[in-house]
Protein backbone atom coordinates (compact mmCIF):
# COMPACT_ATOMS: atom_id res chain seq x y z
CA UNK A 1 0.00 0.00 0.00
CA UNK A 2 1.03 3.67 -0.92
CA UNK A 3 1.18 5.68 2.10
CA UNK A 4 0.52 9.38 1.55
CA UNK A 5 -1.51 12.04 -0.29
CA UNK A 6 1.38 14.82 -0.96
CA UNK A 7 0.16 16.50 -4.57
CA UNK A 8 -2.52 16.46 -7.07
CA UNK A 9 0.00 15.74 -9.68
CA UNK A 10 1.12 12.23 -7.98
CA UNK A 11 -2.69 11.05 -8.44
CA UNK A 12 -3.29 9.31 -11.89
CA UNK A 13 -7.39 9.64 -13.64
CA UNK A 14 -8.15 6.10 -11.62
CA UNK A 15 -7.26 7.35 -8.43
CA UNK A 16 -8.88 10.69 -8.92
CA UNK A 17 -12.13 9.19 -10.05
CA UNK A 18 -12.03 6.58 -6.86
CA UNK A 19 -11.44 9.45 -4.68
CA UNK A 20 -14.66 11.16 -6.37
CA UNK A 21 -16.60 7.86 -6.22
CA UNK A 22 -15.66 7.16 -3.02
CA UNK A 23 -16.79 10.66 -1.48
CA UNK A 24 -20.19 10.08 -3.07
CA UNK A 25 -20.78 7.24 -1.37
CA UNK A 26 -19.29 9.49 2.01
CA UNK A 27 -21.69 12.28 0.93
CA UNK A 28 -24.73 9.73 1.44
CA UNK A 29 -23.76 9.47 5.00
CA UNK A 30 -24.63 13.37 5.67
CA UNK A 31 -28.12 12.67 4.81
CA UNK A 32 -28.61 9.95 7.96
CA UNK A 33 -29.65 10.56 10.82
CA UNK A 34 -26.27 8.90 12.75
CA UNK A 35 -23.31 10.91 10.56
CA UNK A 36 -20.98 8.15 11.74
CA UNK A 37 -19.07 5.16 10.35
CA UNK A 38 -17.57 2.46 12.41
CA UNK A 39 -14.14 2.98 9.62
CA UNK A 40 -11.17 4.39 11.51
CA UNK A 41 -12.11 3.09 14.78
CA UNK A 42 -9.29 2.48 17.23
CA UNK A 43 -7.05 5.04 14.58
CA UNK A 44 -5.81 8.30 15.97
CA UNK A 45 -5.55 11.39 13.30
CA UNK A 46 -3.51 14.94 14.08
CA UNK A 47 -4.20 17.61 12.51
CA UNK A 48 -1.37 19.31 12.88
CA UNK A 49 -1.99 23.13 11.64
CA UNK A 50 1.27 25.72 11.55
CA UNK A 51 -0.98 28.31 9.79
CA UNK A 52 -4.27 29.52 10.19
CA UNK A 53 -7.52 27.76 9.55
CA UNK A 54 -10.81 27.66 9.46
CA UNK A 55 -12.69 25.96 6.66
CA UNK A 56 -10.40 23.20 5.68
CA UNK A 57 -9.09 22.06 9.66
CA UNK A 58 -13.02 21.87 10.67
CA UNK A 59 -13.81 19.91 7.75
CA UNK A 60 -10.68 17.55 8.26
CA UNK A 61 -11.75 17.21 11.84
CA UNK A 62 -15.52 16.31 10.78
CA UNK A 63 -14.27 14.08 8.41
CA UNK A 64 -12.39 12.32 11.05
CA UNK A 65 -15.22 11.90 13.65
CA UNK A 66 -17.85 10.98 11.11
CA UNK A 67 -15.23 8.09 10.25
CA UNK A 68 -14.99 7.67 14.49
CA UNK A 69 -11.18 8.20 14.29
CA UNK A 70 -9.51 9.73 17.63
CA UNK A 71 -9.01 13.51 16.70
CA UNK A 72 -5.93 15.76 18.38
CA UNK A 73 -5.62 18.78 16.83
CA UNK A 74 -2.46 20.91 17.13
CA UNK A 75 -1.64 24.72 16.74
CA UNK A 76 1.57 26.03 16.57
CA UNK A 77 0.52 29.11 18.55
CA UNK A 78 0.43 27.82 22.51
CA UNK A 79 2.91 24.55 21.51
CA UNK A 80 6.49 24.12 21.59
CA UNK A 81 7.02 25.42 18.42
CA UNK A 82 6.61 28.87 19.55
CA UNK A 83 9.51 28.11 21.67
CA UNK A 84 11.89 26.99 18.71
CA UNK A 85 10.66 23.24 18.35
CA UNK A 86 11.63 21.48 15.20
CA UNK A 87 9.46 19.95 12.40
CA UNK A 88 11.40 17.02 13.19
CA UNK A 89 11.22 17.48 16.89
CA UNK A 90 7.25 17.61 16.51
CA UNK A 91 7.01 14.62 14.56
CA UNK A 92 9.09 12.37 16.56
CA UNK A 93 6.85 13.49 19.51
CA UNK A 94 4.00 12.12 17.47
CA UNK A 95 5.77 8.92 16.51
CA UNK A 96 6.54 8.42 20.17
CA UNK A 97 2.51 9.11 20.37
CA UNK A 98 1.69 6.10 18.02
CA UNK A 99 -0.68 8.13 15.86
CA UNK A 100 -1.38 6.66 12.53
CA UNK A 101 -2.24 9.54 10.40
CA UNK A 102 -0.78 13.28 10.48
CA UNK A 103 -2.48 16.19 8.53
CA UNK A 104 -0.38 19.04 8.13
CA UNK A 105 -0.93 22.68 7.33
CA UNK A 106 2.61 24.27 6.57
CA UNK A 107 3.76 28.17 5.80
CA UNK A 108 6.59 26.03 3.48
CA UNK A 109 6.43 24.90 0.93
CA UNK A 110 7.63 21.09 1.15
CA UNK A 111 7.18 20.71 4.33
CA UNK A 112 4.34 17.58 4.19
CA UNK A 113 6.95 15.86 1.72
CA UNK A 114 9.69 16.46 3.63
CA UNK A 115 7.99 14.65 7.08
CA UNK A 116 6.24 11.87 4.62
CA UNK A 117 9.78 10.94 3.41
CA UNK A 118 12.36 12.10 5.74
CA UNK A 119 11.78 8.76 7.69
CA UNK A 120 10.89 10.56 11.12
CA UNK A 121 7.43 9.17 11.40
CA UNK A 122 6.01 6.25 10.22
CA UNK A 123 2.51 7.61 10.16
CA UNK A 124 0.38 8.55 6.91
CA UNK A 125 0.74 11.96 5.63
CA UNK A 126 -1.90 14.02 3.91
CA UNK A 127 -0.92 17.10 2.64
CA UNK A 128 -3.32 20.39 3.46
CA UNK A 129 -1.45 23.09 2.43
CA UNK A 130 1.86 24.03 2.13
CA UNK A 131 3.31 27.20 1.38
CA UNK A 132 2.37 28.20 -2.09
CA UNK A 133 2.62 24.73 -3.57
CA UNK A 134 0.52 22.21 -3.14
CA UNK A 135 -3.16 21.98 -1.03
CA UNK A 136 -4.50 18.54 -3.03
CA UNK A 137 -7.53 17.54 -1.05
CA UNK A 138 -8.73 21.31 -2.15
CA UNK A 139 -8.48 20.36 -5.62
CA UNK A 140 -9.87 17.13 -5.07
CA UNK A 141 -13.38 19.06 -3.50
CA UNK A 142 -13.23 21.82 -6.48
CA UNK A 143 -13.48 18.27 -9.03
CA UNK A 144 -15.83 17.07 -7.01
CA UNK A 145 -18.13 19.82 -6.90
CA UNK A 146 -17.92 20.45 -10.88
CA UNK A 147 -18.31 16.91 -11.80
CA UNK A 148 -21.40 17.31 -9.90
CA UNK A 149 -23.00 20.74 -10.98
CA UNK A 150 -21.77 19.87 -14.60
CA UNK A 151 -21.98 15.98 -15.12
CA UNK A 152 -24.83 14.97 -12.64
CA UNK A 153 -24.32 13.90 -8.74
CA UNK A 154 -25.48 9.93 -9.81
CA UNK A 155 -24.44 10.17 -13.93
CA UNK A 156 -21.12 11.44 -13.01
CA UNK A 157 -20.12 8.26 -11.03
CA UNK A 158 -17.34 6.75 -13.05
CA UNK A 159 -16.89 9.75 -15.22
CA UNK A 160 -14.04 12.49 -14.99
CA UNK A 161 -13.82 15.81 -16.62
CA UNK A 162 -12.94 15.45 -19.81
CA UNK A 163 -13.82 18.30 -22.40
CA UNK A 164 -15.22 20.67 -19.49
CA UNK A 165 -13.43 24.01 -19.84
CA UNK A 166 -12.35 25.82 -16.81
CA UNK A 167 -11.18 29.25 -15.76
CA UNK A 168 -9.09 30.08 -12.94
CA UNK A 169 -8.59 34.12 -12.09
CA UNK A 170 -6.78 35.83 -10.34
CA UNK A 171 -3.95 35.64 -7.81
CA UNK A 172 -1.80 32.38 -9.44
CA UNK A 173 1.35 33.07 -8.47
CA UNK A 174 0.73 32.62 -4.88
CA UNK A 175 -2.31 30.16 -5.01
CA UNK A 176 -1.57 26.73 -3.95
CA UNK A 177 -5.38 25.97 -4.77
CA UNK A 178 -4.44 27.11 -8.86
CA UNK A 179 -1.79 24.52 -8.74
CA UNK A 180 -3.37 21.73 -7.28
CA UNK A 181 -6.16 22.67 -9.40
CA UNK A 182 -3.93 22.56 -13.00
CA UNK A 183 -3.02 19.52 -12.00
CA UNK A 184 -5.68 17.66 -10.92
CA UNK A 185 -8.12 18.95 -13.11
CA UNK A 186 -5.61 18.38 -16.72
CA UNK A 187 -5.62 14.97 -15.13
CA UNK A 188 -9.18 14.58 -15.57
CA UNK A 189 -9.27 15.43 -18.96
CA UNK A 190 -10.54 19.20 -18.60
CA UNK A 191 -8.99 22.06 -20.45
CA UNK A 192 -8.17 24.74 -18.16
CA UNK A 193 -7.15 28.57 -18.47
CA UNK A 194 -5.57 30.93 -16.27
CA UNK A 195 -6.54 34.66 -16.29
CA UNK A 196 -4.48 37.16 -14.33
CA UNK A 197 -2.87 40.01 -14.70
CA UNK A 198 1.11 39.60 -15.79
CA UNK A 199 2.15 40.36 -12.26
CA UNK A 200 0.13 37.13 -10.34
CA UNK A 201 1.42 34.73 -12.69
CA UNK A 202 4.16 32.43 -12.01
CA UNK A 203 8.06 32.11 -13.49
CA UNK A 204 7.13 28.96 -16.00
CA UNK A 205 3.60 28.91 -16.03
CA UNK A 206 4.33 28.35 -19.92
CA UNK A 207 5.52 24.78 -19.04
CA UNK A 208 2.19 24.26 -16.97
CA UNK A 209 -0.56 22.07 -19.00
CA UNK A 210 -2.93 24.87 -19.58
CA UNK A 211 -3.88 28.06 -21.41
CA UNK A 212 -2.92 31.78 -20.29
CA UNK A 213 -4.82 35.13 -21.19
CA UNK A 214 -5.07 38.32 -19.61
CA UNK A 215 -8.38 38.85 -20.93
CA UNK A 216 -11.43 37.99 -18.55
CA UNK A 217 -14.12 39.01 -20.70
CA UNK A 218 -13.02 37.10 -23.78
CA UNK A 219 -12.87 33.60 -21.36
CA UNK A 220 -15.96 33.85 -19.68
CA UNK A 221 -18.44 32.80 -22.46
CA UNK A 222 -16.66 29.74 -23.44
CA UNK A 223 -16.13 28.58 -19.51
CA UNK A 224 -18.36 26.03 -17.76
CA UNK A 225 -16.98 26.66 -14.72
CA UNK A 226 -14.70 30.09 -13.51
CA UNK A 227 -13.01 30.03 -10.43
CA UNK A 228 -11.71 33.40 -8.58
CA UNK A 229 -8.77 32.94 -6.62
CA UNK A 230 -8.66 35.11 -2.66
CA UNK A 231 -5.93 37.91 -3.18
CA UNK A 232 -3.42 36.58 -0.67
CA UNK A 233 -1.83 40.05 0.73
CA UNK A 234 -0.40 38.34 3.42
CA UNK A 235 2.31 36.42 0.77
CA UNK A 236 2.67 40.12 -1.12
CA UNK A 237 5.92 41.78 -0.29
CA UNK A 238 5.25 44.39 -3.37
CA UNK A 239 2.71 45.78 -4.89
CA UNK A 240 1.49 43.33 -7.76
CA UNK A 241 -1.21 45.72 -9.00
CA UNK A 242 -1.99 49.52 -9.11
CA UNK A 243 -5.38 49.71 -6.59
CA UNK A 244 -8.07 47.33 -5.89
CA UNK A 245 -10.43 49.01 -7.42
CA UNK A 246 -7.96 48.50 -11.08
CA UNK A 247 -7.72 45.14 -10.25
CA UNK A 248 -11.83 44.53 -9.08
CA UNK A 249 -12.16 46.28 -12.53
CA UNK A 250 -10.39 44.16 -15.03
CA UNK A 251 -10.46 40.69 -13.05
CA UNK A 252 -13.15 41.06 -10.49
CA UNK A 253 -16.37 38.76 -10.76
CA UNK A 254 -19.83 40.98 -11.33
CA UNK A 255 -23.88 40.30 -11.99
CA UNK A 256 -22.56 41.94 -15.19
CA UNK A 257 -19.90 39.35 -16.14
CA UNK A 258 -21.47 36.67 -14.86
CA UNK A 259 -24.69 37.20 -16.99
CA UNK A 260 -21.55 36.52 -20.17
CA UNK A 261 -20.92 33.34 -18.82
CA UNK A 262 -22.86 30.08 -20.22
CA UNK A 263 -26.28 29.39 -18.76
CA UNK A 264 -25.29 26.33 -17.12
CA UNK A 265 -21.98 27.91 -16.33
CA UNK A 266 -20.82 28.12 -12.29
CA UNK A 267 -18.95 30.59 -10.15
CA UNK A 268 -16.39 29.18 -7.61
CA UNK A 269 -14.18 30.30 -5.07
CA UNK A 270 -12.15 28.46 -2.22
CA UNK A 271 -12.57 30.71 0.26
CA UNK A 272 -12.46 33.18 2.09
CA UNK A 273 -14.07 35.49 -0.62
CA UNK A 274 -12.97 38.93 -0.38
CA UNK A 275 -16.31 40.71 -1.63
CA UNK A 276 -16.03 43.66 -3.17
CA UNK A 277 -13.33 43.08 -4.81
CA UNK A 278 -12.63 39.59 -6.33
CA UNK A 279 -16.52 38.59 -6.69
CA UNK A 280 -19.38 40.72 -5.06
CA UNK A 281 -22.10 40.05 -3.11
CA UNK A 282 -24.44 39.62 -6.02
CA UNK A 283 -22.39 36.66 -7.49
CA UNK A 284 -21.63 35.42 -4.02
CA UNK A 285 -25.24 35.11 -3.33
CA UNK A 286 -26.28 33.45 -6.36
CA UNK A 287 -27.56 30.42 -6.97
CA UNK A 288 -25.01 29.98 -9.39
CA UNK A 289 -21.74 29.90 -6.83
CA UNK A 290 -21.15 26.92 -5.21
CA UNK A 291 -18.57 28.22 -2.51
CA UNK A 292 -21.16 26.45 0.50
CA UNK A 293 -21.33 23.57 -1.66
CA UNK A 294 -17.54 23.56 -1.60
CA UNK A 295 -17.25 23.49 2.42
CA UNK A 296 -20.15 20.61 2.22
CA UNK A 297 -18.04 18.64 -0.53
CA UNK A 298 -14.72 19.09 1.20
CA UNK A 299 -15.82 16.89 4.45
CA UNK A 300 -17.19 14.44 1.90
CA UNK A 301 -13.99 14.28 -0.45
CA UNK A 302 -11.57 14.33 3.35
CA UNK A 303 -13.36 11.49 4.44
CA UNK A 304 -12.93 9.88 1.08
CA UNK A 305 -9.21 10.22 1.59
CA UNK A 306 -8.89 9.32 4.89
CA UNK A 307 -10.51 5.97 4.28
CA UNK A 308 -8.91 4.63 0.92
CA UNK A 309 -5.71 5.29 2.56
CA UNK A 310 -6.08 4.67 5.82
CA UNK A 311 -8.01 1.05 4.78
CA UNK A 312 -5.51 0.28 2.42
CA UNK A 313 -6.79 1.47 -1.30
CA UNK A 314 -3.54 2.54 -3.43
CA UNK A 315 -2.00 5.79 -3.76
CA UNK A 316 0.46 7.09 -5.70
CA UNK A 317 4.04 7.31 -3.70
CA UNK A 318 5.26 10.60 -3.49
CA UNK A 319 7.46 11.20 -6.86
CA UNK A 320 9.57 13.96 -7.89
CA UNK A 321 6.85 16.11 -8.90
CA UNK A 322 5.62 16.58 -5.13
CA UNK A 323 8.72 17.86 -4.12
CA UNK A 324 9.62 21.73 -4.73
CA UNK A 325 12.56 23.16 -5.87
CA UNK A 326 12.88 24.70 -2.34
CA UNK A 327 12.21 21.89 0.06
CA UNK A 328 11.33 22.79 4.14
CA UNK A 329 14.02 23.59 6.28
CA UNK A 330 13.13 21.93 9.66
CA UNK A 331 11.17 24.30 11.53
Amino acid sequence: MQRHLISAADLTRDDAVLILDTAEEMARVADRPIKKLPTLRGRTVVNLFFEDSTRTRISFEAAEKRLSADVINFSAKGSSVSKGESLKDTAQTLEAMGVDAVVIRHGASGAPYRLATSGWIDAHVINAGDGTHQHPTQALLDAFTMRRRLVGRDTGLGQDLNGRRITLVGDVLHSRVARSNVDLLHTLGAEVTLVAPPTLLPVGVETWPCEVSYDLDSTLPKSDAVMMLRVQRERMNAAFFPTEREYSRRYGLDGDRMARMPEHAIVMHPGPMVRGMEITAEVADSDRCTVVEQVANGVSIRMAVLYLLLGGAEFPTPSASAAPARTAEEN
